[in-house]
Protein backbone atom coordinates (compact mmCIF):
# COMPACT_ATOMS: atom_id res chain seq x y z
CA UNK A 1 0.00 0.00 0.00
CA UNK A 2 1.07 3.08 -0.72
CA UNK A 3 2.44 5.91 1.44
CA UNK A 4 -0.04 9.21 1.24
CA UNK A 5 2.33 12.50 -0.27
CA UNK A 6 3.48 14.03 2.73
CA UNK A 7 2.01 17.60 2.78
CA UNK A 8 5.55 19.46 2.16
CA UNK A 9 6.19 17.38 -1.03
CA UNK A 10 4.04 20.12 -2.89
CA UNK A 11 7.00 22.58 -2.09
CA UNK A 12 10.14 20.55 -3.16
CA UNK A 13 7.95 19.56 -6.44
CA UNK A 14 7.26 23.19 -7.06
CA UNK A 15 10.92 23.81 -7.44
CA UNK A 16 12.35 20.57 -9.20
CA UNK A 17 9.99 20.05 -11.96
CA UNK A 18 12.99 20.86 -14.28
CA UNK A 19 13.65 24.01 -16.36
CA UNK A 20 10.77 24.42 -18.33
CA UNK A 21 7.98 23.32 -15.39
CA UNK A 22 9.49 25.21 -12.30
CA UNK A 23 8.81 28.15 -10.99
CA UNK A 24 9.03 30.53 -7.80
CA UNK A 25 7.11 30.24 -5.01
CA UNK A 26 4.33 32.35 -4.31
CA UNK A 27 4.45 34.62 -0.84
CA UNK A 28 1.67 32.72 -0.17
CA UNK A 29 3.34 29.63 -0.88
CA UNK A 30 6.66 30.27 0.45
CA UNK A 31 5.19 32.05 3.81
CA UNK A 32 3.38 28.44 4.87
CA UNK A 33 6.64 26.26 3.38
CA UNK A 34 8.85 28.53 6.17
CA UNK A 35 6.60 27.89 8.93
CA UNK A 36 6.25 24.36 8.45
CA UNK A 37 9.95 23.89 8.49
CA UNK A 38 9.97 26.33 11.88
CA UNK A 39 7.44 23.93 12.88
CA UNK A 40 9.02 20.45 12.71
CA UNK A 41 6.55 19.39 9.86
CA UNK A 42 8.86 19.02 7.46
CA UNK A 43 11.24 15.93 7.41
CA UNK A 44 15.30 16.40 6.69
CA UNK A 45 15.13 15.39 3.27
CA UNK A 46 12.58 18.04 2.37
CA UNK A 47 14.33 20.72 3.92
CA UNK A 48 17.86 19.71 2.17
CA UNK A 49 16.59 19.43 -0.99
CA UNK A 50 14.29 22.55 -0.95
CA UNK A 51 17.06 24.77 0.30
CA UNK A 52 19.07 23.46 -2.61
CA UNK A 53 16.62 23.55 -4.98
CA UNK A 54 16.22 27.10 -4.32
CA UNK A 55 20.16 27.92 -4.04
CA UNK A 56 20.27 26.56 -7.62
CA UNK A 57 17.65 28.24 -8.89
CA UNK A 58 18.04 31.37 -6.96
CA UNK A 59 15.51 33.14 -4.60
CA UNK A 60 13.10 35.74 -6.11
CA UNK A 61 12.01 38.87 -3.73
CA UNK A 62 8.43 36.72 -2.85
CA UNK A 63 10.25 34.25 -1.30
CA UNK A 64 11.79 36.16 0.68
CA UNK A 65 9.34 37.86 1.85
CA UNK A 66 7.10 34.47 2.36
CA UNK A 67 9.98 32.94 4.28
CA UNK A 68 10.69 36.26 6.41
CA UNK A 69 6.28 35.93 6.85
CA UNK A 70 6.54 32.62 7.63
CA UNK A 71 9.56 33.03 10.27
CA UNK A 72 7.77 36.30 11.98
CA UNK A 73 5.21 33.35 12.33
CA UNK A 74 6.33 31.68 14.60
CA UNK A 75 8.24 34.14 16.69
CA UNK A 76 7.59 33.96 20.55
CA UNK A 77 7.46 38.63 20.47
CA UNK A 78 6.49 40.02 23.84
CA UNK A 79 3.38 40.85 24.42
CA UNK A 80 4.29 44.88 24.47
CA UNK A 81 6.67 44.92 21.54
CA UNK A 82 8.85 48.49 21.86
CA UNK A 83 8.85 51.34 19.83
CA UNK A 84 12.25 50.54 17.87
CA UNK A 85 13.46 53.07 14.77
CA UNK A 86 15.65 50.86 13.37
CA UNK A 87 16.31 47.41 12.61
CA UNK A 88 19.77 46.46 11.64
CA UNK A 89 21.04 42.64 10.73
CA UNK A 90 24.48 41.33 11.13
CA UNK A 91 24.87 38.30 10.19
CA UNK A 92 28.12 37.99 8.20
CA UNK A 93 30.74 38.46 10.53
CA UNK A 94 34.10 40.73 9.49
CA UNK A 95 37.11 38.73 8.23
CA UNK A 96 39.15 41.74 6.99
CA UNK A 97 38.39 44.78 9.30
CA UNK A 98 36.96 45.48 12.33
CA UNK A 99 33.02 46.15 12.79
CA UNK A 100 33.34 49.77 12.74
CA UNK A 101 29.72 49.33 11.64
CA UNK A 102 28.98 48.91 15.67
CA UNK A 103 30.14 52.61 16.37
CA UNK A 104 27.93 53.59 13.99
CA UNK A 105 24.88 51.81 15.45
CA UNK A 106 25.92 53.21 19.19
CA UNK A 107 26.62 56.22 18.15
CA UNK A 108 22.93 56.29 16.88
CA UNK A 109 22.15 55.09 20.23
CA UNK A 110 23.39 57.61 22.20
CA UNK A 111 21.65 60.24 19.91
CA UNK A 112 18.24 58.97 20.92
CA UNK A 113 17.80 56.55 18.12
CA UNK A 114 16.11 53.31 19.25
CA UNK A 115 18.85 50.43 17.32
CA UNK A 116 17.27 47.16 17.28
CA UNK A 117 20.44 44.52 16.26
CA UNK A 118 20.40 40.62 15.42
CA UNK A 119 22.09 38.49 14.44
CA UNK A 120 24.15 34.80 13.72
CA UNK A 121 27.80 33.98 15.35
CA UNK A 122 30.03 31.48 14.24
CA UNK A 123 29.04 29.78 11.15
CA UNK A 124 32.06 30.90 9.23
CA UNK A 125 35.92 29.90 10.50
CA UNK A 126 38.30 33.01 10.76
CA UNK A 127 35.48 35.86 11.05
CA UNK A 128 34.88 37.78 14.23
CA UNK A 129 31.12 37.99 14.96
CA UNK A 130 28.99 40.81 16.38
CA UNK A 131 27.83 38.54 19.74
CA UNK A 132 31.59 38.68 20.87
CA UNK A 133 32.71 42.07 19.80
CA UNK A 134 29.23 43.53 21.57
CA UNK A 135 30.61 41.76 24.68
CA UNK A 136 34.34 42.85 24.88
CA UNK A 137 32.56 46.33 24.19
CA UNK A 138 30.18 45.76 27.40
CA UNK A 139 26.90 45.33 25.59
CA UNK A 140 24.99 42.27 27.17
CA UNK A 141 23.76 40.17 24.22
CA UNK A 142 20.21 39.77 24.94
CA UNK A 143 18.92 36.21 25.56
CA UNK A 144 14.96 36.24 24.83
CA UNK A 145 12.86 39.13 22.91
CA UNK A 146 12.01 40.10 26.14
CA UNK A 147 15.54 41.27 27.19
CA UNK A 148 16.11 42.67 23.82
CA UNK A 149 13.13 45.28 24.68
CA UNK A 150 14.29 45.87 28.06
CA UNK A 151 18.12 46.67 26.25
CA UNK A 152 15.96 48.92 24.01
CA UNK A 153 14.46 51.33 27.18
CA UNK A 154 17.37 50.90 28.89
CA UNK A 155 19.83 52.45 26.35
CA UNK A 156 17.95 52.69 22.67
CA UNK A 157 20.33 49.47 21.59
CA UNK A 158 19.45 45.69 21.84
CA UNK A 159 21.41 42.84 20.23
CA UNK A 160 19.91 38.89 20.18
CA UNK A 161 21.25 36.32 18.50
CA UNK A 162 19.60 34.18 15.83
CA UNK A 163 19.71 31.02 18.21
CA UNK A 164 17.85 32.81 20.84
CA UNK A 165 15.69 34.71 18.28
CA UNK A 166 14.52 31.79 16.36
CA UNK A 167 16.60 28.21 16.79
CA UNK A 168 15.12 26.74 14.38
CA UNK A 169 16.38 29.16 11.88
CA UNK A 170 19.46 28.81 12.83
CA UNK A 171 19.89 24.97 12.57
CA UNK A 172 19.25 25.49 8.93
CA UNK A 173 21.76 27.97 8.86
CA UNK A 174 24.09 25.80 10.70
CA UNK A 175 23.44 23.53 7.63
CA UNK A 176 26.10 25.62 5.43
CA UNK A 177 28.90 23.27 5.87
CA UNK A 178 26.92 20.04 5.82
CA UNK A 179 25.26 21.10 2.10
CA UNK A 180 27.87 22.99 1.09
CA UNK A 181 26.64 25.53 -0.07
CA UNK A 182 24.60 29.34 1.30
CA UNK A 183 20.82 29.10 1.58
CA UNK A 184 17.97 31.62 0.81
CA UNK A 185 18.36 31.47 4.99
CA UNK A 186 21.24 33.44 4.93
CA UNK A 187 19.60 36.07 2.97
CA UNK A 188 15.75 36.20 4.46
CA UNK A 189 17.10 36.06 7.99
CA UNK A 190 18.22 40.14 7.84
CA UNK A 191 14.67 40.67 6.56
CA UNK A 192 12.98 39.69 10.32
CA UNK A 193 12.44 42.90 11.80
CA UNK A 194 11.27 41.38 15.05
CA UNK A 195 10.27 44.94 16.69
CA UNK A 196 9.14 45.79 13.19
CA UNK A 197 11.30 49.37 12.99
CA UNK A 198 10.10 51.52 10.27
CA UNK A 199 13.27 51.74 8.94
CA UNK A 200 15.40 48.46 8.25
CA UNK A 201 19.01 48.47 6.38
CA UNK A 202 20.67 45.89 4.90
CA UNK A 203 24.08 44.99 4.05
CA UNK A 204 24.60 42.04 1.18
CA UNK A 205 27.65 40.19 -0.34
CA UNK A 206 26.92 40.26 -4.13
CA UNK A 207 25.12 43.75 -6.19
CA UNK A 208 23.05 40.90 -7.64
CA UNK A 209 20.75 40.56 -4.10
CA UNK A 210 19.67 44.49 -3.88
CA UNK A 211 17.00 43.87 -5.90
CA UNK A 212 16.09 40.80 -4.33
CA UNK A 213 15.91 42.61 -0.52
CA UNK A 214 14.42 46.12 -2.27
CA UNK A 215 11.79 44.21 -3.68
CA UNK A 216 11.15 41.99 -0.82
CA UNK A 217 10.89 45.00 1.13
CA UNK A 218 8.35 46.45 -0.70
CA UNK A 219 6.27 43.02 -0.61
CA UNK A 220 6.55 43.18 2.93
CA UNK A 221 4.98 46.58 3.01
CA UNK A 222 8.24 48.02 4.87
CA UNK A 223 7.93 51.14 5.08
CA UNK A 224 12.14 52.24 4.33
CA UNK A 225 14.36 48.98 3.26
CA UNK A 226 17.95 50.22 2.57
CA UNK A 227 20.53 47.73 0.95
CA UNK A 228 24.29 48.32 0.06
CA UNK A 229 26.91 45.93 -0.23
CA UNK A 230 28.50 46.52 2.56
CA UNK A 231 32.56 45.45 3.48
CA UNK A 232 32.56 41.73 4.30
CA UNK A 233 28.40 41.34 3.71
CA UNK A 234 28.01 43.29 7.05
CA UNK A 235 26.24 47.04 6.83
CA UNK A 236 29.32 48.97 6.77
CA UNK A 237 30.27 50.98 4.09
CA UNK A 238 33.45 51.06 2.14
CA UNK A 239 35.01 54.43 3.08
CA UNK A 240 37.60 53.67 0.06
CA UNK A 241 34.81 52.96 -2.81
CA UNK A 242 31.80 54.54 -4.12
CA UNK A 243 28.81 52.78 -2.56
CA UNK A 244 25.59 52.21 -4.81
CA UNK A 245 22.99 52.23 -1.73
CA UNK A 246 19.35 50.90 -2.96
CA UNK A 247 16.11 52.37 -1.09
CA UNK A 248 12.56 50.56 -1.19
CA UNK A 249 9.86 53.39 0.10
CA UNK A 250 6.87 54.59 -0.91
CA UNK A 251 6.42 51.63 -3.08
CA UNK A 252 9.08 52.59 -5.24
CA UNK A 253 12.86 51.22 -5.76
CA UNK A 254 15.74 54.04 -6.47
CA UNK A 255 19.31 53.62 -6.13
CA UNK A 256 21.81 56.28 -5.47
CA UNK A 257 25.80 56.14 -5.64
CA UNK A 258 27.81 57.83 -2.85
CA UNK A 259 31.03 58.95 -2.81
CA UNK A 260 34.22 57.36 -2.06
CA UNK A 261 35.67 59.59 1.13
CA UNK A 262 39.05 57.97 1.35
CA UNK A 263 41.42 58.33 -2.30
CA UNK A 264 43.01 55.19 -1.56
CA UNK A 265 41.36 52.35 -3.62
CA UNK A 266 42.96 49.53 -2.15
CA UNK A 267 42.90 49.08 2.01
CA UNK A 268 44.96 46.21 3.28
CA UNK A 269 43.07 43.36 5.35
CA UNK A 270 43.97 43.72 9.35
CA UNK A 271 45.89 41.15 10.35
CA UNK A 272 45.45 41.57 13.76
CA UNK A 273 41.43 42.36 14.40
CA UNK A 274 42.10 43.41 17.63
CA UNK A 275 39.04 44.57 19.16
CA UNK A 276 41.06 47.04 21.47
CA UNK A 277 40.76 49.24 18.61
CA UNK A 278 37.34 49.72 18.50
CA UNK A 279 37.64 51.36 21.84
CA UNK A 280 41.02 52.87 21.72
CA UNK A 281 39.56 54.85 17.88
CA UNK A 282 36.23 55.75 20.21
CA UNK A 283 37.64 57.52 23.31
CA UNK A 284 40.37 59.17 20.83
CA UNK A 285 43.74 56.79 22.14
CA UNK A 286 44.46 55.84 19.11
CA UNK A 287 43.44 57.46 15.21
CA UNK A 288 42.27 56.00 11.99
CA UNK A 289 41.44 57.69 8.78
CA UNK A 290 39.93 54.43 7.39
CA UNK A 291 37.93 53.69 11.09
CA UNK A 292 36.47 57.18 11.26
CA UNK A 293 35.65 57.45 7.73
CA UNK A 294 33.48 53.54 7.60
CA UNK A 295 32.06 55.23 11.10
CA UNK A 296 31.00 58.31 9.46
CA UNK A 297 30.49 56.86 6.02
CA UNK A 298 28.10 53.86 7.29
CA UNK A 299 26.03 56.77 10.03
CA UNK A 300 25.43 59.17 7.39
CA UNK A 301 23.51 56.20 5.39
CA UNK A 302 21.81 55.36 8.58
CA UNK A 303 20.76 58.66 9.00
CA UNK A 304 19.13 59.46 5.25
CA UNK A 305 17.22 56.27 5.99
CA UNK A 306 15.80 57.05 9.00
CA UNK A 307 14.89 60.83 7.72
CA UNK A 308 17.41 62.85 9.48
CA UNK A 309 19.02 64.48 6.41
CA UNK A 310 18.07 64.88 2.61
CA UNK A 311 20.78 64.80 1.22
CA UNK A 312 24.20 62.47 1.05
CA UNK A 313 26.02 65.97 1.91
CA UNK A 314 23.86 66.88 4.79
CA UNK A 315 23.95 63.47 6.28
CA UNK A 316 27.65 62.97 5.93
CA UNK A 317 27.85 66.57 7.88
CA UNK A 318 25.78 65.77 10.39
CA UNK A 319 27.53 62.06 11.09
CA UNK A 320 30.74 64.03 11.40
CA UNK A 321 29.27 66.73 13.81
CA UNK A 322 27.92 63.68 15.77
CA UNK A 323 31.33 61.62 15.58
CA UNK A 324 32.80 64.81 16.82
CA UNK A 325 30.34 65.36 19.84
CA UNK A 326 30.47 61.49 20.73
CA UNK A 327 30.77 60.46 24.76
CA UNK A 328 33.87 59.01 24.51
CA UNK A 329 33.77 57.89 28.12
CA UNK A 330 31.19 55.35 26.99
CA UNK A 331 33.16 52.15 26.10
CA UNK A 332 33.62 50.22 27.31
CA UNK A 333 30.19 50.30 28.64
CA UNK A 334 29.90 50.18 32.61
CA UNK A 335 26.72 49.27 34.24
Amino acid sequence: MSKPIHPFARYVAILGRGKTKQRHLTVEEATDAMAMILRGEAEPEQIGAFLMLLRLKEESPGEIAGFTLGTKSVLKTPDDIPQVDLDWSSYAGKRRQLPWFLLSAILLSQNGVRVMMHGSGEHTPGRVYTDTALEYLGFPVAKSLEQAAEQIAKRNFGFIGLTDLCAPLQKLMDLKPILGLRSPVNSFSRMINPFNAPVMLQGIFHRGFMEIHTGAGLLLDQPVTVVFRGEGGEIERRPNKPTMVGTAAKGQMTEEVWPQLLEEGHIAADLDMDLGALVAVWRGAASSEYAEASVTGTLAIALKALGKADSVEAAQTLAQEMWDKRNKTLLPLAG
